[in-house]
């Protein structure tokens, strides 16, 4: 919190330009701001374990504007821009339309938090005034997603969670952006395997798929 703090100080003191654009003297310009309305979509996890995929709704496409305000987030600490990507979030749980399930966020890595100070999803959740509830934890260390194909990711991240005090529980599963699923995948089948009823997922973003 003390890190964030003096981030957010910072940004006041020193030159700042839009996360979106570019645009000096600003942290996120109007024009930015209008393209990150939300406009919540859905997708399909693939079948798993006997399991149908889950569905997984996202505020956002994942491209231009909304994947380089979310990078600055994830990557350049700027937290301040959270509360610029609350609404996409707030508008994906609301279209999973499950008003009743704990919102279970993927837990960040060690490495990533401590290179951060702060855990993205979690923050962003707080800035659009949804509870969530830590029920998942890494089980051991996987590699960055990043690069991996689809294949590759389900092998990276297979068994790499476990679940706890989920039992008889409906819940969505909370991820900053999908691409594959795989990684919700994974969380869904912790998270049954914990007795936990898993309704679905919701992201901030979704990549594109190729079809798009």
């Amino acid at each position: 919190m003390v890190r964030a703090a003096l981030r957010d100080a910072l940004a006041l003191v020193l030159p700042v330009a839009c996360a979106g654009c570019d645009e000096p003297d600003t942290t996120l310009c109007e024009a930015c701001v209008e393209l990150l309305a939300p406009a919540p979509r859905r997708r399909y996890t693939a079948r798993d374990s006997g399991h149908e995929g889950i569905a997984v709704w996202s505020g956002l496409r994942f491209d231009g504007v909304a994947a380089r305000v979310l990078r600055a987030l994830k990557e350049d600490g700027r937290t301040g821009l959270a509360r610029a990507l609350a609404p996409a979030l707030a508008a994906a749980v609301a279209a999973a339309g499950d008003p009743a399930a704990v919102i279970v966020p993927v837990p960040t890595s060690r490495a990533a938090f401590r290179r951060r100070g702060y855990r993205v999803v979690e923050l962003v959740a707080a800035r659009a005034g949804l509870r969530v509830e830590p029920l998942l934890v890494h089980t051991r260390r996987t590699a960055d997603q990043r690069g991996l194909d689809q294949d590759a990711r389900r092998r990276n991240v297979a068994a790499s969670l476990r679940s706890r005090d989920a039992a008889g529980r409906r819940v969505l599963v909370l991820d900053d952006v999908v691409t594959t699923g795989a990684t919700l995948a994974e969380a869904a089948r912790a998270l049954r395997a914990a007795g936990a009823d898993v309704v679905g997922a919701v992201t901030i973003a979704a990549t594109p798929r190729r079809s798009e």
